[in-house]
């Protein structure tokens, strides 16, 4: 959902920075100047404070899915943390110490995953035959 409107947030963006590609310009009665703008979003902030007062029931799933959206993000960030504290500790723990050798692997037929070699023949048959092609002459 959040994909949703941030690609219709930037396709609008994109779409207002687009050139008309024509000279033809709105009548002069259509310019908005900045005390306008500023003035009309005043008014949207204030009519915005009392939309609680007029929807609560709107207000109550907004503040519900505001606290979930917030723990989950705090779960995922607690994830991402002990991601990253696993993978430093073990880059850690590998690097050598002075004086200390390094234990050597085992044999590769050891470390085989147990993925490998799973093909059939017809798996490893190619899929498509064309014509043969043709010499230049």
């Amino acid at each position: 959902m959040l994909f949703l409107l941030r690609m219709a947030f930037w396709l609008g963006v994109v779409l207002v920075l687009l050139p008309t590609g024509g000279t033809q310009r709105a009548p002069a009665s259509g310019e908005v100047n900045a005390s306008d703008a500023i003035s009309a979003a005043s008014a949207t902030v204030h009519d915005l404070k009392g939309f609680c007062g007029r929807e609560p029931n709107a207000c109550a799933v907004g503040s519900e899915l505001a606290t979930t959206i917030g723990y989950r993000a705090q779960a995922g960030a607690k994830m991402l943390y002990q991601l990253l504290t696993e993978a430093l500790e073990s880059h850690d723990a590998a690097a050598p110490v002075a004086g200390e050798t390094k234990p050597q692997p085992a044999a590769p037929s050891l470390q085989r995953a147990s993925s490998e070699n799973t093909l059939t023949p017809a798996d490893l048959a190619p899929a498509w035959h064309g014509p043969p092609l043709r010499k230049a002459i």
